[in-house]
């Protein structure tokens, strides 16, 4: 009996919409859960009776039923936050964790570091990052995030760079004659500059410079006696030396180091090789602009620096918007420690869910392409900020009326049918 088959429309009816009400319902409760992403029923029709057969034409349905529900893959709005640990996605892209139950991924930025170093999550997923090589250089190595508790090595200094202007104004009547004795008032100009040796120690270096003939200056690097190997408390020792020679108009012509005896105490490196950058000179294929120079201006230390650092301990950490983890260390040095690695799929939506805003790999999601973020179509980062959930609460409840009006409906096909199953009892009275 047809009247029949109806019941059964009408409880598929009934089924359908309780499940698309659930996925209603888990969008509404999860409408403040960090990257979370909605997700929609998808109703399929159910043909169960052709009255034509192969022919075609006059089919019968025999009601409805959940063909999907799939996760709409929008954008979620980014909120700044003050955590440092703190990172959000925009654009496609999902962060790779890795704990006890194998490789998974999530949207939620929320990480921090567990006791024994390592970034996780609320879960304690480790999160997956590329390494460094020990040098502060990012490799293609994938492998857990860790906070670096061990000291960061000294480095002796190899290259201290200059930039002065020499008065070319000096010596006109006469030229003095350095004496060591007397090295600032035998001088005409001297600047102080800092260096390390090989075990990370401090030493001030002080350069005097000289006036030798036109366009011709010599220099001498001094440090305190006590500090040299051979020298005495109190006097100075020379510790480098070299000539620097101009053109006409001002520019460096040429450096030439004569000297270099950097023999610190106390265990270090002995002759230490420490290159006294003064520029470019146009003797060795530069244009003599870059760095020393002279011109008839007051003598003057513009710039310098020294690639040398004492041992350090970490003090900070931070992400760029690269997801590049940055330490900053207590001798002042900085360095790239790891990158976020973010993982794409071909088909995002074919993820499964496995809870606590984690996803796995399905089959038909496709296997992940693990990169770095900005690159071959993955999202960019944002530091210090998390993505919103994409459950929008005004449309979640005009879809809870409208399902819940479908279920009201389909509960009405059941009534009706059975008010005309009991007129068919009653025709045997």
């Amino acid at each position: 009996m047809g009247v029949l088959s109806s019941l059964y429309t009408g409880v598929s009816g009934l089924s359908a919409q309780g499940e698309a009400l659930g996925v209603i319902g888990d969008n509404i409760a999860n409408a403040n859960t960090t990257g979370f992403k909605a997700s929609r029923a998808e109703f399929q029709d159910i043909v169960a009776k052709s009255l034509k057969g192969i022919l075609g034409g006059n089919q019968i349905g025999r009601g409805v039923k959940i063909g999907a529900v799939n996760p709409i893959l929008v954008q979620g709005n980014t909120d700044s936050t003050e955590k440092a640990t703190d990172l959000a996605i925009s654009g496609d892209g999902y962060f790779v964790l890795r704990g006890s139950d194998g490789e998974s991924f999530t949207r939620d930025g929320s990480f921090h570091f567990d006791r024994d170093g390592y970034l996780v999550t609320n879960d304690n997923q480790r999160v997956q990052g590329f390494q460094n090589d020990g040098k502060g250089n990012i490799i293609n190595k994938l492998g857990d995030i860790k906070f670096p508790r061990a000291l960061v090595p000294a480095k002796a200094t190899n290259k201290i760079k200059l930039n002065l202007n020499l008065d070319s104004r000096v010596g006109q009547n006469k030229l003095k004659v350095f004496d060591i004795k007397h090295p600032y008032d035998s001088a005409d100009f001297s600047t102080g500059i800092e260096m390390y040796d090989s075990q990370g120690n401090k030493h001030l270096v002080t350069l005097f410079f000289n006036k030798t003939a036109d366009r011709t200056w010599t220099y001498r690097g001094m440090c305190d006696g006590a500090e040299v190997t051979g020298g005495k408390k109190g006097d100075l020792k020379e510790v480098v030396g070299g000539v620097l020679t101009f053109t006409v108009d001002g520019k460096l012509q040429d450096n030439r180091q004569t000297l270099s005896a950097f023999n610190f105490k106390g265990g270090a490196l002995q002759n230490q090789k420490v290159m006294m950058d003064f520029g470019k000179p146009i003797a060795k294929g530069g244009n003599g602009i870059d760095g020393t120079k002279q011109y008839g201006k007051e003598s003057d230390l513009v710039s310098w620096s020294q690639d040398g650092s004492s041992a350090g301990t970490i003090v900070n950490l931070s992400f760029n918007d690269q997801g590049i983890l940055t330490g900053l260390y207590s001798n002042g040095t900085t360095q790239d420690l790891a990158q976020v690695g973010l993982a794409k799929f071909e088909d995002p939506e074919a993820l499964f869910k496995v809870g606590n805003n984690r996803l796995k790999e399905a089959r038909d999601s496709g296997a992940p392409s693990i990169g770095k973020a900005n690159h071959a179509g993955r999202g960019k980062l944002y530091a210090k900020s998390l993505e919103r959930s994409t459950v929008d609460l005004a449309t979640e409840f005009v879809n809870l009326i409208q399902n819940e009006r479908g279920f009201q409906a389909n509960a009405k096909t059941i009534t009706t049918t059975n008010q005309l199953l009991g007129e068919v009892i009653n025709l045997k009275r």
